[in-house]
């Protein structure tokens, strides 16, 4: 049985954020994965890395112990999927956090000789399911920073390939037709996953 993190960053249920989330955690549940459904809002993960975790941040004996039960969810999965919007071509603060907290040396990778080295090999299927405000040119020209962290640091970690990034465009302005179509694709997506 294959196991998912759901990573969830959006304060409003009524959201179309919401709704991915749910389309994502209802898709996967019903192939008979087990899902660890994240919502970091509603579990009031704490985004602010304190001056002693960052003191402890390169020792990996030590570095964890403020975070370990999100590091024990991390490493019990065989999935990683992230459900976000961007907000200002960037994360929402609390999933940032979340990284910047979770993913430390010998979590997510291992510093060895100034080298980096994956340490996510657990995760085998890596995918995100956001929505941009602005429409994809806007966001390459601002360098598209959630798109790359995850199809190539994220997917560096992890060592996984191929990697999913579903994006809904132009939030702005999507019709309800969009909005239904793209849930319809992420759906889809999840299923082949």
């Amino acid at each position: 049985m294959t196991k998912a993190l759901v990573l969830y960053a959006h304060p409003c249920g009524e959201s179309f954020a919401a709704a991915l989330h749910s389309r994502v955690v209802d898709t996967l549940t019903g192939r008979g994965w087990q899902v660890d459904d994240c919502d970091l809002y509603a579990e009031g993960f704490n985004p602010v890395l304190s001056p002693q975790e960052r003191r402890a941040y390169h020792d990996a004996a030590t570095n964890q112990s403020a975070v370990q039960s999100y590091v024990d969810r991390l490493r019990a999965v065989d999935a990683l999927i992230l459900s976000f919007p961007v907000w200002n071509f960037g994360y929402p603060a609390i999933l940032k956090g979340y990284f910047d907290r979770v993913f430390l040396p010998g979590v997510s990778f291992h510093l060895d000789g100034g080298k980096v080295a994956p340490a996510l090999t657990n995760i085998k299927k890596l995918a995100a399911v956001t929505t941009y405000g602005g429409t994809r040119l806007r966001a390459f020209l601002a360098g598209d920073p959630p798109r790359k962290i995850v199809t190539r640091s994220l997917r560096f970690v992890a060592q996984v390939a191929p990697t999913r990034y579903l994006a809904l465009y132009d939030m702005n302005t999507a019709s309800a037709a969009a909005r239904t179509a793209f849930l319809t694709r992420v759906g889809h997506a999840m299923e082949r996953l």
